[in-house]
């Protein structure tokens, strides 16, 4: 076990509260931020999220808060886990509050709207000066990582004493973490794997089979490697945790939200519908513009990516776009 750290974790979904009880678990203390004063002090006073993960009580290390400055009091470590279409408005409120000896993390995955921006590019944009940050990614869904169950993923960083840190401590009886430098690989295969298994979904939910799954999930990192590869990010990267890992997991459980999505659409829901019946934030549905986006730019063949694309915002129905992808001219393997 590392030495006792401060860490402010600003988010208080799931996810950041799934990693919040991991890291009060492991004896550190622990701020987690939440907007909404009353939500907060509801989480404060019943020692739980009740929205999110009801069964997964608050260690008595954890405080919940609604303040900034409570938060980052003394904080070794703030470590967001916003959605990403607030990421960027977030670290611009956050940026006069947080003090040069505390390091940066983040958790989130996803793509900005309207600039298609990798998160350690918003990071890099807003907070030029600050040491270099680190990104936590890899198949996690929060409900097991609060209920303790095994899991592993990788933590990314410039910065290699900082990664061993981070990697120090979010370690514990049933949580373990990798270390690579490659940031822009691990971004990219966390925004695009939701874009995938809204794919997967879709396909699922047509009943297509278990051969179209694992179709889908290959040729999707397949695509994700070309566009690393446009992008400067490293081939083995999309093999590991950050990159397969997470890319399986989204594809094949219904724990997925972009999962489920995919499931509504091929029912015949609106997208308007699927999000309501969802009500939590599906990340690809933004990421598939935005991955499309990319591949344009920068010329990249992503024909799961752009059939996605076209369900979610050109109307093409979902067997047609399924039917796009067969009629597809034949190719080697590994082009």
């Amino acid at each position: 076990m590392s030495a006792r750290a401060t860490i402010a974790i600003f988010g208080a979904g799931a996810w950041g509260t799934a990693l919040a009880i991991l890291l009060a678990r492991n004896g550190h203390a622990v701020r987690l931020w939440g907007r909404s004063p009353d939500t907060m002090a509801r989480m404060q006073a019943e020692r739980r999220n009740t929205r999110s993960l009801p069964d997964a009580a608050f260690p008595d290390t954890l405080t919940a808060t609604s303040n900034l400055d409570q938060a980052l009091q003394d904080a070794d470590l703030a470590l967001v886990v916003v959605p990403s279409s607030g990421f960027r408005a977030f670290l611009r409120n956050l940026a006069p509050h947080l003090k040069a000896g505390t390091r940066l993390a983040w958790a989130s995955k996803g793509l900005e709207v309207d600039t298609a921006k990798r998160l350690d590019e918003i990071v890099d944009e807003e907070l030029p000066r600050h040491a270099p940050p680190a990104v936590i990614s890899g198949p996690t869904f929060a409900r097991e990582v609060a209920a303790g169950l095994p899991t592993a993923v990788t933590v990314a960083s410039a910065d290699h004493a900082f990664a061993e840190q981070l990697m120090e401590w979010l370690h514990g009886p049933t949580f373990r973490a990798y270390r690579v430098d490659d940031v822009i690989g691990v971004e990219l295969g966390g925004a695009l794997k939701n874009v995938l298994a809204i794919a997967a979904g879709i396909a699922d939910g047509l009943h297509f089979g278990a051969n179209t799954r694992a179709a889908v999930i290959t040729r999707g990192l397949a695509e994700i490697m070309r566009l690393g590869d446009a992008l400067g990010a490293r081939r083995e990267t999309f093999m590991g945790l950050a990159g397969l890992g997470d890319l399986v997991l989204t594809c094949t459980d219904n724990q997925s939200r972009n999962r489920r999505f995919g499931l509504l659409l091929a029912e015949g829901k609106s997208k308007d519908e699927a999000l309501a019946t969802i009500n939590q934030a599906v990340e690809g549905l933004p990421s598939a513009r935005e991955a499309w986006r990319l591949a344009e730019r920068h010329g990249v063949d992503m024909p799961i990516t752009q059939a996605v694309h076209q369900v979610l915002y050109e109307n093409l129905p979902a067997k047609a776009a399924v039917a796009g992808l067969l009629n597809r001219h034949l190719r080697p393997e590994l082009d």
